[in-house]
């Protein structure tokens, strides 16, 4: 698919989702009802998942704890600590269906709601995260620990249950993310595989990066210390970024330096263009 193709599809994507905070359920049970049409064997799950549940704050629930549940922890008990964190701060679920509107919107492999909903885990590993971030800042340490440990064994996603992370955050494949116990992560950023937000050595205290709103942190980039990533920056894959980067910068290399500036109106992460600007050779 061309970039300008891509592109469209987006835009008719956003055309027709709510706005933040609206009913996503409603789409996700089209799209649900539309798969056990096509597809008779997935109709068992499909209604387990989601066409058994009355709201998107059930299924996401059932959904997790199906995800996350063994012998020992059981799935009833992580549903039940996943809906008390949702019913004691439904700002979790609110984020939660940025998030989704964020994945629909900023990825092409997004064919309907209800796929990434169901199927990709950089979804299913934050919305985990919000529940444990939620347990962490009532001093339930152990078990914000514990989640985040399964969540790790499960998705290979770790994140510090400690990072605060804003609303409308898409982590595409996840695979490999590491996020330090110090870090922030704002509204509508876009994290790609194999990023580290880390520190740089055995220091305590406030020792990992602040990523601010908007911005791009391509796949396989490390950001390390106690640094900024300003508003709607971008950073190039497999950069490793070791000073604070300015608002609107596009940073790469290893160590990464300034390779040029985003224009006021773009938003790195929801334009997902990886592309770099062309070096410029002096003859």
């Amino acid at each position: 698919m061309t970039p300008s193709a891509i592109a469209a599809r987006r835009q008719e994507r956003r055309r027709g989702l709510p706005a933040f905070g609206g009913d996503i359920w409603q789409h996700l049970c089209d799209d649900a009802r539309r798969v056990v049409e096509k597809e008779a064997a997935l109709a068992d799950f499909i209604d387990h998942a989601v066409l058994s549940h009355d709201s998107f704050a059930s299924a996401l629930a059932a959904l997790l704890a199906r995800k996350l549940g063994d012998r020992v922890m059981t799935e009833a008990r992580l549903l039940e600590i996943a809906r008390s964190a949702m019913a004691d701060e439904p700002a979790i679920v609110r984020s939660g269906v940025a998030d989704l509107i964020a994945v629909l919107t900023r990825d092409p492999a997004a064919d309907s709601c209800l796929t990434p909903f169901l199927y990709f885990k950089g979804f299913h590993s934050l919305q985990w995260h919000r529940v444990g971030h939620w347990l962490w800042k009532r001093g339930r340490h152990d078990l914000a620990h514990f989640l985040q440990s399964r969540v790790s064994e499960v998705f290979a996603v770790d994140i510090h249950p400690a990072v605060p992370v804003g609303h409308g955050v898409f982590i595409d494949h996840a695979t490999g993310l590491v996020v330090g116990e110090t870090a922030v992560i704002g509204d509508d950023v876009s994290i790609l595989q194999g990023v580290t937000l880390g520190g740089t050595g055995k220091e305590h205290g406030d020792r990992h990066p602040k990523v601010r709103d908007g911005v791009l942190l391509a796949a396989g980039a490390t950001v390390l210390g106690n640094i900024e990533i300003g508003r709607r920056a971008k950073v190039g894959a497999c950069s490793v970024v070791l000073k604070d980067v300015p608002p609107r910068a596009t940073v790469a290399g290893v160590p990464a330096k300034i390779i040029g500036w985003c224009q006021d109106a773009t938003i790195p992460a929801l334009a997902m263009d990886q592309s770099l600007p062309e070096p410029e050779y002096q003859i």
